[in-house]
């Protein structure tokens, strides 16, 4: 079984700083600078990411020594980067390409009918 010890919404504000909404998982970040750590990176580059080993990311922002993967989803509302979902693992290269791919269908899904 495939675990997943994080879940989150980034809000972008400013354009320039991420601030975190709902989640469930240990306490984290609360804000993430733009460049700064996997969410940081995904919005800064407006494009998934999906991180096999995060401790071989440079820049990795650890707040659960309990991850081992992450990928993170930028959330658009049409062409404005709104925030970002985030989702953590205590298990090595869990998230794949079909991971991402359903993820972003769920969001872009989500942000139709959302007033982020």
């Amino acid at each position: 079984m495939k675990f997943l010890n994080w879940v989150d919404l980034y809000r972008l504000i400013e354009k320039d700083e991420l601030v975190l909404g709902p989640f469930q998982g240990n306490l984290a970040c609360v804000r993430i600078k733009m460049g700064q750590g996997v969410c940081g990176s995904s919005a800064t580059q407006r494009r998934s990411l999906i991180v096999p080993d995060v401790h071989r990311f440079k820049g990795h922002i650890t707040y659960d020594s309990d991850t081992n993967s992450e990928i993170v989803i930028p959330l658009f509302a049409g062409e404005k980067m709104a925030g970002e979902l985030g989702i953590d693992s205590p298990e090595f290269n869990r998230f794949d390409a079909q991971d991402r791919t359903e993820l972003e269908k769920i969001t872009a899904l989500l942000m139709r009918y959302s007033e982020l």
